[in-house]
């Protein structure tokens, strides 16, 4: 270990905290230091700390290239416990390895040298998966310069004597278990659950997690809730099922006692369905009550995401290679190959690889071992061609959901793979429907169905997405990127099939018609001096004409109806939809070519090439059977000039990043995408419950009308049931709702101000929520010092380099830091405890009124629709407070003109006071810090 004695000794562990707070702590001790002195650590080093890009932003300084000179604390957490949590801060390590949560920047930094001695004495004791394994690693990080590989070098060979390892130890393609197919499992079966039934298996559930007995309501939802999953008795009808299960309720074991019943007496399988990825976590982790034994679960309990999530290895495979020759991270991918040998399923957005790893160090995006590298995104996997295939996580996945019982899905999964299926339906290709499984499904955050929707059943014609589908079909035409076009992926295939390959080869010629390489600076150079290429691109650059003569520029971009059209606009629409009809025929021809061999050379394909053939169909039918004639259904409107269809919203877009237009775009949504929602997805179930803890509105005449509006429920021919039971927590004992009236919501100063003298009120534990990210920043430039003078850490989304899961995970772990964000963080923080204690909206959360809402509002009741949207924002912002029976928080409205109609959607008992900011601060105070024991 003297390794690890020369590392601490030499390095001094860094924490700065926000404001450029800086402590460093070495062997004698931890002591405060001036930001200079800190720069100079990270300039010159040697220095520990945790996050070098994060660090360096709070110094002013710019993010750091990864050095001999910088140990970064969390690349060793990365490398000994790979595929385990820890919120990416000093305190969040800490805590990760069992320590007290530091509190100060002084208390950080020692607990930052503490932490890496004792993750150097975990590895020493016991590496995984294999001391050889982790050493060949480490020793090939090493060669390249891996600041931690001679401590971690000298901790693994400080135990047991280290055998032979063949490899670099990145080549765990080869050590990744391979999938089984096992048989169809049939159509599942109608044996009713009853409400009797569905009871005793939650009460054994809640033994099996250690609770004697059932919340009352919770009782009554699941005995309710079975109503779901008795058998639909017409065609079209299922039995439809709206629930509304105030927080606390323990709504999830509630719906899991039936459908878990279910599917042992039917199965396969019930689909859960949910909005965020962290959900989708959090209900696996509750299935341990039905399979407790980890390997029965990851049987019967199966997260599933589209394929765009997980691993690909032949991607990682090609990524080492090349990092291997120089062009790319080889540490980063390193590190990543201890992830993939620890991984449960390889998922890499949500799942347990680390999210932060590749944003420590200044890394050019193309060389990261990030998920949007390492990932199939590009839609170009080759299915049974790869030769990962059978080791693939994503097919291990599908076949695992085939065979499950409870399947964890996203809204978008699910929506989206039933549009494609409905689509290849619809235009009579064959093969099989992922979707047809979808016989019983529980839409968990069900009040996020209608945007889940909205997006599924959308189209965009933009200069991004027909740049993908150049690359999609040609592949890759820049130099040094990787990837595969439609000829290296199918040609060999085909083999001798001679129509095929002519298909295919005309569909690559005719491609060429799309933007390609460097296409958004010809449509909107910073010049002006536009030059397109192809129809497509003189499509856009109108399209950008059209919005300067016709709408207002905002900070993030600009938009107007697409009709009436310019005449140059209708022209150009009418020569981009020509374009697009001749790269859709080929690509159509190909794809009836494929369907064509399926069928006559039944008996003589292998395995191999039928799957790479049902590869193939599915990207082909995808984007010749939906995109492409979406795309020309766009532009025939346009150039015909036709009269607006009443179903459909069409509108021009631009994008802006750094005041430079980034993309354009001509859009269609479904003002009503309900419509599609219903045909695709809820009238061919057998069974659906949407359940949230905010889905029906009592200032309504009817609480579930909206819902029904908003769920699709009101397409069906019989109204759906519904269920309503009341949170069980004393909301009018344990939280506050404020309106402040003297703020100015309009200066920023004013806000900033109001907003710090909040957070300090109650000593932390503050969430801010702005509807404008250029507020949210002016609001964080002005107030993160001063709050750091008082010892509390401010983290913000849009500021921070990290992304929106990472900031939470980092809020959840210290208790008394704040956090900034917009609705990403409203909808997905879920932090129970005092970590979140106060809730400050900086003003009402109206919907913004863009054209697609517009048309919504007109359809759906006028202002009265506006209002619900704002109401339900509201409730569910508040809903996040309180999270537990102790917990205690306040709700904090900064807009003097918020209407009081629009709290009417809070718990009984919570009551609306309007006070000055002076008064709110002091309630904060008061009702806060004296609960926590401190001195208000």
């Amino acid at each position: 270990m003297n390794a690890l004695s020369t590392t601490l000794d030499l390095a001094p562990a860094l924490v700065v905290l926000p404001g450029a707070r800086c402590a460093v702590a070495d062997s004698e001790g931890a002591r405060i230091v001036r930001p200079p002195a800190a720069r100079d650590l990270v300039d010159y080093g040697p220095v520990l700390l945790a996050h070098a890009s994060m660090t360096a932003r709070r110094l002013d300084m710019q993010a750091p290239s990864r050095s001999p000179r910088i140990f970064d604390a969390l690349e060793l957490y990365a490398f000994v416990r790979p595929a385990r949590f820890t919120a990416p801060s000093a305190a969040g390590l800490a805590l990760a390895l069992g320590l007290e949560e530091p509190r100060g920047a002084s208390a950080q930094a020692q607990a930052l040298r503490e932490a890496c001695a004792r993750l150097l004495a975990e590895l020493a004791a016991a590496p995984m998966p294999s001391r050889e394994e982790a050493l060949a690693t480490a020793e090939t990080l090493g060669r390249v310069g891996w600041a931690w590989a001679p401590a971690v070098i000298g901790a693994l060979r400080s135990g047991p004597p280290v055998g032979q390892f063949r490899g670099s130890g990145l080549e765990v393609w080869g050590r990744i278990g391979e999938w089984e197919d096992q048989a169809p499992a049939g159509e599942p079966g109608t044996k009713p659950i009853s409400p009797e039934e569905a009871q005793a298996r939650l009460v054994e559930l809640l033994q099996r997690s250690g609770l004697d007995e059932a919340r009352p309501m919770q009782a009554v939802f699941a005995a309710e809730t079975a109503w779901a999953f008795q058998p639909r008795e017409k065609e079209g009808e299922p039995r439809m099922m709206l629930a509304e299960a105030g927080t606390g309720i323990g709504k999830t074991l509630g719906y899991l006692a039936p459908a878990s019943l279910w599917a042992e007496a039917n199965g396969p399988s019930v689909w859960v369905s949910t909005y965020t990825r962290a959900l989708q976590r959090q209900i696996e982790r509750e299935s341990a009550s039905i399979y407790p034994d980890p390997k029965v679960r990851a049987r019967k309990a199966v997260v599933r995401k589209g394929r765009e999530n997980y691993l690909c290895l032949l991607n990682f495979q090609e990524s080492v290679q090349a990092a291997q020759l120089g062009n790319g991270d080889l540490i980063g991918l390193g590190l990543a190959a201890r992830w993939i040998r620890a991984s449960r399923d390889g998922d890499m957005t949500g799942g347990d690889y680390p999210a932060w790893l590749p944003t420590l160090f200044a890394l050019a995006p193309a060389v990261q071992a990030s998920p949007g590298n390492l990932v199939d995104r590009r839609g170009e996997c080759v299915h049974a061609g790869c030769l990962h295939y059978r080791s693939c996580f994503v097919e291990k996945a599908i076949r695992a959901s085939r065979k499950a019982d409870l399947v964890i899905a996203n809204h978008a999964l699910v929506l989206t793979q039933a549009a494609f299926d409905g689509a290849r339906k619809a235009r009579g290709s064959k093969g099989d429907s992922e979707t047809a499984s979808l016989k019983r499904i529980v839409f968990d955050e069900g009040h996020h169905l209608f945007e889940a929707a909205d997006s599924a059943f959308a189209a965009a014609l933009s200069g991004a997405e027909a740049a993908e589908m150049r690359r999609w079909i040609r592949g890759p035409e820049g130099r040094g990127r990787r990837g595969r076009g439609l000829e290296a992926r199918l040609m060999d295939v085909l083999g001798d099939r001679e129509d095929a390959r002519r298909a295919l080869l005309d569909a690559t010629r005719a491609a060429a018609i799309l933007p390609g390489e460097g296409w958004s600076g010809r449509i909107a150079p910073p010049n002006g001096e536009v030059s397109p290429s192809g129809p497509v691109e003189a499509f856009l650059v109108m399209v950008l004409e059209q919005l300067r003569a016709r709408a207002s520029q905002s900070d993030i971009g600009m938009e107007c109806a697409a009709r009436p059209a310019l005449d140059l606009v209708r022209e150009t629409a009418a020569e981009a939809a020509r374009a697009l009809a001749s790269v859709e025929a080929p690509l159509l021809a190909l794809a009836r070519h494929l369907e064509d061999v399926l069928d006559d050379e039944a008996e003589e394909l292998n395995t191999s090439e039928r799957a790479r053939i049902e590869g193939a169909l599915r990207g082909l039918d995808r984007r010749c059977r939906m995109t492409l004639p979406a795309w020309r259904s766009m532009l025939k409107a346009i150039d015909e000039d036709a009269e607006d269809d009443p179903d459909f919203v069409d509108w021009f877009d631009a994008t802006f990043l750094y005041g430079r237009v980034v993309d354009a775009a001509c859009r269609r949504h479904w003002v009503d995408p309900t419509e599609p929602l219903t045909a695709a997805v809820i009238a061919p179930a057998h069974g659906v419950l949407v359940t949230s803890a905010t889905l029906a509105d009592s200032t309504l005449d009817d609480p579930f009308a909206l819902a029904e509006m908003r769920t699709g429920a009101a397409r069906l021919p019989d109204r759906p049931q519904t269920l309503r039971l009341a949170s069980p927590f004393d909301y009018a004992k344990n939280s506050r709702c404020l309106v402040v009236n003297d703020v100015s919501r309009d200066d920023p100063r004013q806000v900033a101000a109001a907003m710090r003298e909040l957070f300090l009120a109650a000593g932390g534990g503050g969430l801010g929520l702005f509807t404008a990210i250029r507020r949210l920043r002016a609001v964080h430039e002005k107030i993160a010092a001063p709050l750091a003078d008082k010892g509390l850490a401010l983290y913000a989304q849009h500021v921070d380099p990290l992304e929106v899961g990472a900031l939470v995970d980092i809020f959840r772990a210290e208790e008394d830091a704040c956090l900034l964000g917009t609705d990403a963080v409203r909808d997905g923080v879920d932090v129970p405890g005092r970590s979140l204690r106060l809730l400050v909206f900086d003003r009402m959360p109206w919907p913004r009124p863009d054209i697609l809402h517009k048309a919504r509002r007109a359809r759906f009741g006028g202002k009265g629709y506006d209002d619900a949207i704002a109401r339900a924002r509201i409730a569910q912002a508040f809903g996040r407070l309180i999270r537990r029976e102790e917990d205690k928080g306040v709700f904090v409205m900064l807009d003097a003109a918020a209407p009081t109609r629009l709290f009417s959607g809070l718990p009984e008992g919570v009551e609306l006071q309007r006070v000055g900011l002076v008064e709110a601060i002091e309630t904060v105070s008061e009702f806060l810090r004296t609960d926590s024991g401190q001195t208000p």
